[in-house]
């Protein structure tokens, strides 16, 4: 293949081969500098979208992980969230799911070289597939190793699918890096109808909606009346590394008193 032949796509996945041997600890330097704001993104967003992760609740049935993949057309090779197990208490088991953490101050968008992570003034941490030239340097970066690398194209029937849900949005091309999205797809729809994210259903991540155990709820931190609001001031809660200081939006109400008698 010459030069001449060369797609868009081929040409920038072949610059970032070029690119390969700088290190991550080189594309930090890049913290500093801002993300262009999205052009179609009218004006700063008034909502700042957040979950809460009830493991007190979590039964490990990954419910959520097969409404995601239905709902996100998401290939059964890759999971944008996952349900891993924790440190048992009281001899129970307890679980852990782990996704996107939609971090305020998120390493993915810093590393990009080529701006397909973004942040949304609404603090949703995006991806545009259109963009990614499938350097991985997002993936290598985050540290809750919540972005998937899709080595080959998704086709034929999703498994999940019509059982856990119906497609939203399109496949993603091979060679870029997925992620969740808070199902950015519904959010925005929902609002459009005046639905509340998080109380309306249709305008809720499809994680949080197929959760029968109500262990996620989703919401807006800016809102001091949502239940998100409600139920981090009057629990105790913690974030995944956060000493790395990248402000995830996914909390956790711990299972400190599973299993004793007089709680649940």
């Amino acid at each position: 293949m010459n030069s001449s032949t060369l797609d868009r796509r081929s040409f920038l996945k072949l610059s970032a081969v070029g690119l390969a041997s700088a290190t991550v600890g080189v594309a930090w330097t890049q913290k500093d500098t801002p993300v262009e704001a999205d052009p179609l993104e009218e004006a700063r967003s008034t909502h700042r979208w957040a979950m809460v992760i009830d493991q007190s609740k979590c039964i490990g049935c990954e419910q959520c992980t097969l409404a995601c993949q239905a709902n996100n057309d998401v290939s059964p090779d890759i999971a944008w969230t996952r349900v891993q197990k924790a440190q048992p208490i009281n001899g129970q088991e307890i679980y852990l799911p782990v996704q996107c953490m939609h971090c305020a101050d998120a390493p993915c968008v810093h590393v990009c070289p080529v701006g397909a992570s973004a942040q949304r003034s609404d603090g949703i941490v995006t991806m545009d597939y259109e963009r990614c030239i499938g350097c991985r340097y997002c993936e290598i970066a985050c540290p809750y190793g919540a972005r998937s690398f899709n080595w080959q194209a998704f086709e034929g029937q999703n498994p999940a699918v019509p059982a856990w849900g119906q497609p939203e949005v399109p496949r993603r091309p091979r060679g870029v890096v997925e992620k969740c999205t808070f199902c950015v797809q519904r959010i925005d729809r929902g609002l459009s109808f005046g639905l509340s994210p998080g109380v309306d259903q249709a305008a809720t991540p499809a994680c949080v909606v197929a959760c029968t155990k109500k262990a996620r709820i989703f919401g807006d931190l800016n809102n001091p009346n949502s239940e998100v609001s409600q139920l981090l001031a009057a629990n105790p809660s913690f974030r995944l590394r956060e000493d790395l200081g990248t402000e995830p939006r996914i909390y956790y109400l711990p299972a400190q008193h599973v299993g004793e008698e007089g709680c649940a």
